[in-house]
């Protein structure tokens, strides 16, 4: 066979539902896994299980050709479903709210499309688990998976919400940003409400750290360069009468690279320690890297974008496409060149819940032109 069949759309949506159903997070999926190992060895794929914990590797090798990887995440998130449909979570507090479930069943209709095509060279389909915790890949790679055959270029896609059905965004350069998490711990001294005298107080101190941090991005960063920090969770006391010791933030980084990305771990800490120790207290900071930005390559970008405006026609396939979140795709991207592609998935008339909002839900039409992206993607790569 010398080309694919057509995409099955009802095998498609039926596949994205009952994933949808059964959601499984980071690490935990199993039975997710066990669909996905079950279909890859029904088309004769080699396939390996608990790659990277529960990660599945389907393989179609050949003896002669270059190596492609198709990736797809599969878990998904702690969030309480609020759509009324048919295919509603059936796990309390789990929900598909990224379009992992889809991801899933886009990766297996591809696998079915190229399993019976003489196809120049060995195609590698990678299911993996994490994305949402950063760090499934990086799981993956240890695991080996970039190896045996080894990959030449890897490419992927997300359904995307901001974009209608029907278009697809792609760019070379960083497309999604570094992924970097801060845990700041303020030292104090706890005493009565009404003496703040005789206290240190961490609830005061952690308040002027929270406002400092914001001037890193004012203040500390090239204003021609994106960067987000962002402080998410502050903990402090138990009872309104009490100055507690201790007080404890969390939070985020978002940059695209450059001088701001080095120096952030080194910013955050001094800002903290900086403030406390003028406030005679202490700042025990936490800084780690949970992904790099997500850096397209340039070649195979105009390859993918090639693919996709011959499908929908040039004037959908939209260039500046980027996002402040982070993907951990950017970790395969690091080690082989490839691209990685957002399809969009709202509906042309409407409004779309974003994405990880307890509403999220997609044009299904999107199964459709991802399999389709992805399945001639990688025909013309190995071409």
């Amino acid at each position: 066979m010398t080309s694919p069949p057509p995409v099955d759309r009802a095998s498609l949506v039926a596949t994205r539902r009952d994933i949808h159903q059964h959601p499984e997070l980071g690490f935990e999926e199993t039975r997710t896994a066990g669909l996905v190992a079950e279909r890859l060895r029904a088309l004769e794929y080699q396939v390996t299980s608990g790659v990277g914990k529960t990660g599945v590797v389907g393989v179609k090798q050949r003896a002669r050709g270059r190596c492609v990887l198709l990736r797809a995440d599969m878990d998904a998130l702690p969030v309480e479903e609020a759509n009324a449909v048919p295919y509603r979570s059936q796990q309390p507090g789990k929900m598909h709210a990224c379009g992992h479930d889809g991801h899933v069943a886009i990766g297996l209709e591809v696998a079915r499309r190229l399993a019976a095509l003489d196809l120049g060279g060995s195609v590698k389909f990678a299911f993996q688990p994490a994305e949402e915790a950063s760090n499934g890949a990086q799981a993956m790679i240890s695991d080996g998976v970039l190896d045996k055959p080894r990959v030449d270029a890897a490419f992927g896609i997300h359904l995307w919400n901001d974009l209608p059905v029907g278009t697809v965004g792609i760019m070379a350069g960083p497309v999604m940003a570094s992924v970097d998490q801060f845990e700041i711990e303020i030292v104090g001294r706890g005493g009565h409400a009404a003496a703040p005298h005789q206290t240190i107080d961490p609830v005061l101190v952690a308040a002027h750290v929270v406002t400092a941090l914001q001037s890193l991005v004012s203040r500390r960063r090239d204003p021609l360069s994106e960067a987000v920090v962002s402080v998410t969770e502050v903990h402090a006391g138990r009872a309104f009468n009490v100055i507690p010791d201790r007080a404890h933030l969390r939070g985020t980084v978002r940059t695209f690279g450059g001088s701001f990305f080095e120096d952030a771990p080194r910013l955050v800490e001094h800002t903290a320690q900086g403030i406390a120790a003028a406030l005679g207290a202490q700042a025990n900071v936490r800084y780690r890297r949970l992904s790099a930005p997500l850096i397209n390559n340039e070649a195979l970008t105009m390859l993918m974008s090639d693919v996709a405006a011959g499908m929908l026609g040039a004037g959908n396939v939209r260039r500046g496409v980027r996002t402040m979140g982070g993907e951990d795709m950017a970790f395969f991207l690091a080690n082989v060149p490839g691209c990685f592609a957002f399809v969009g998935s709202a509906p042309k008339n409407g409004k779309a819940a974003p994405h990880h909002s307890p509403a999220f839900d997609i044009d299904e039409e999107s199964l459709v032109i991802g399999a389709e992206l992805l399945t001639q993607t990688a025909i013309r790569y190995l071409g």
